[in-house]
């Protein structure tokens, strides 16, 4: 039985995360967190974590790790496959289809307008996820509640992003070593 909901729960993330996987968070967050408690909110921030610092597809890499989590192995590859099949399937007709039909205006104007939809998927899953880091998991947004070394690497990591141009990979791993030496420096004192 488990099998089976962890084929059909990320199946529909598969089916339904249109966008990339970014759009695909508030999805998984429904499923796993939400619907079947499979995981706790704090674990699912530790989850987009490791899934954006490994390679491979967000959705794809949580659909590993869950599956992992709650069935093993079997339920690893169970619920991958959930989570592909429906792009293997959409992507092969759509390409067809694409090919045959993409200089029709209808289409064009298709495609233009689901890019609002994917913009807003990807700034609720930011925000849910900004939230969790600033003010934890069940924590409501106040001054007082707030980590300030969680705010304060943040703004330095947007700003080696977009100021710089340092590749995110080396400003993730300067995010772990300032959260490491902050931790060491609190426990210190």
């Amino acid at each position: 039985m488990i099998y089976l909901q962890l084929f059909l729960s990320f199946l529909q993330i598969g089916m339904f995360s249109f966008g990339g996987g970014y759009a695909a968070m508030p999805l998984i967050q429904g499923q796993v967190v939400t619907t079947h408690g499979w995981l706790t909110m704090s674990e699912f921030t530790d989850l987009i974590t490791i899934s954006q610092i490994t390679p491979g597809p967000i959705a794809v890499n949580s659909a590993t790790f869950v599956g992992l989590k709650i069935a093993g192995i079997p339920g690893a590859v169970v619920a991958t496959v959930g989570c592909i099949l429906p792009s293997c399937i959409i992507v092969t007709i759509l390409a067809r289809l694409y090919l045959k039909y993409r200089n029709l205006d209808l289409l064009q104007g298709v495609l233009k307008s689901l890019r609002p939809a994917v913009v807003a998927m990807i700034a609720s899953a930011g925000i849910l996820i900004l939230k969790n880091a600033f003010w934890g998991s069940g924590g409501t947004i106040s001054m007082t509640g707030t980590e300030w070394s969680m705010v304060v690497i943040f703004g330095i990591c947007v700003l080696l992003l977009r100021k710089t141009k340092l590749n995110p990979i080396w400003v993730m791993v300067l995010a772990g070593v300032m959260k490491v030496g902050i931790s060491a420096m609190t426990n210190v004192l």
